[in-house]
């Protein structure tokens, strides 16, 4: 794991892809209704500001990750105890991600299937891959990138073509003002999925080309960004803004309702498909950046040994975390992204930002990687 190395162009390709993950699973933006894709619109927005402080902090410590300049900045042991809660947000986030899948799987095709089985078979196949490296990984996204492509593209003409869209269900924009929206923004869209790209302070040293970093990173979230919203607006448009409000999955009731010719129709599967490829990605990612903290914090010199303890951490959090869905999904809604994702991804990087600049203040950062 030490030799790795991946290209800018997979950096994109990774961007992508996580920021994509379970994004389109739920009602992103649910409670401005109609005016959702403007919610998201801001996330991005506040997203590529939130990628400046990260690697505004990177031009500072080029070569090391999150977990390691924590320490430079803050000191010797209030770093490592900032690093360890960095790695314990990485677990919990992969668990938290882990449960999104196996939830859906479980309340729509395996119904008789328990929730324990399904988590599992997906983090042994995360375990596997996180044992080959993320080199591995990076070249399997770009496999999975095309296909991806092509099964959106795939899916939107066919509900075009259905006649399922309606964009008066758009209408009228700004019904209830900014209020509901800006609500949604902050913390909502800014730190799911948008801000999560702090995931990448952990890799940005093994890219091969520096340089392209910026680039690279900014391409994927507004990329990802753009997809997310035309999703969100073609969902509105086909099921109107008061089911998009209540419905568990909104897209997968979009997708149900494909039927084209009496011929193509239950195209659920390429829902499905789709979910459990960016599920891998996303999760798979969090685990790296626990496995990675995990080994810098703790000084492991064979990081694929920490692999299976991890995942397994990650397995047992994933089932425990709550008793039932709804639990669960007020807890994602209501609790993560004010008290654990606002702090982590933005208020500390920007203090630890503010110190760097003071401490390197007679030292310029690399603009070489500009």
């Amino acid at each position: 794991m030490d030799k790795i190395k991946i290209s800018a162009s997979q950096l994109f390709i990774l961007v992508f892809l996580f920021e994509m993950g379970s994004s389109i699973l739920f009602g992103l933006g649910a409670n401005a209704k109609q005016d959702a894709w403007i919610a998201l619109l801001l996330g991005l927005a506040g997203g590529l500001i939130v990628f400046f402080i990260h690697y505004r902090l990177f031009l500072f410590y080029p070569e090391l990750i999150l977990t390691s300049y924590i320490q430079k900045i803050a000191g010797k042991w209030p770093g490592r105890i900032i690093a360890l809660f960095y790695v314990i947000h990485f677990i919990y986030i992969a668990s938290y991600v882990l449960r999104d899948f196996g939830e859906l799987l479980v309340t729509t095709v395996y119904t008789n299937t328990p929730l324990f089985v399904i988590n599992t078979l997906m983090i042994l196949t995360i375990i596997y891959g996180i044992h080959k490296g993320l080199e591995v990984i990076a070249r399997v996204g770009q496999i999975y990138f095309g296909i991806i492509y092509i099964m959106a593209l795939l899916g939107f003409l066919l509900i075009i073509f259905s006649g399922l869209i309606h964009f008066e269900f758009l209408k009228p924009i700004l019904e209830n003002g900014w209020k509901p929206i800006l609500k949604e923004f902050l913390p909502g869209t800014l730190t799911y999925p948008f801000g999560e790209i702090l995931i990448f302070s952990m890799i940005y040293p093994i890219v091969n080309e520096p340089k392209k970093i910026k680039f690279a990173c900014m391409g994927g979230m507004i990329l990802s960004g753009i997809n997310i919203t035309i999703t969100v607006i073609i969902t509105i448009s086909t099921i109107g803004p008061e089911l998009y409000t209540r419905a568990n999955f909104p897209l997968l009731t979009t997708v149900s309702r494909i039927q084209l010719a009496n011929f193509i129709e239950r195209l659920d599967v390429l829902f499905m498909l789709y979910l459990i490829i960016s599920g891998f990605f996303k999760i798979a990612l969090y685990f790296y950046a626990a496995v990675e903290g995990a080994a810098d914090l703790f000084q492991f010199k064979k990081k694929e040994t920490l692999s299976f303890p991890i995942g397994m951490i990650i397995l047992f959090v994933s089932i425990t975390t709550a008793s039932t869905y709804a639990e669960f999904s007020k807890e994602g809604f209501e609790f993560v992204p004010l008290y654990i994702s606002l702090p982590f991804q933005i208020i500390i990087p920007s203090i630890l930002l503010l110190i760097a600049f003071f401490r390197n203040r007679k030292k310029k950062p690399h603009t070489n990687l500009y």
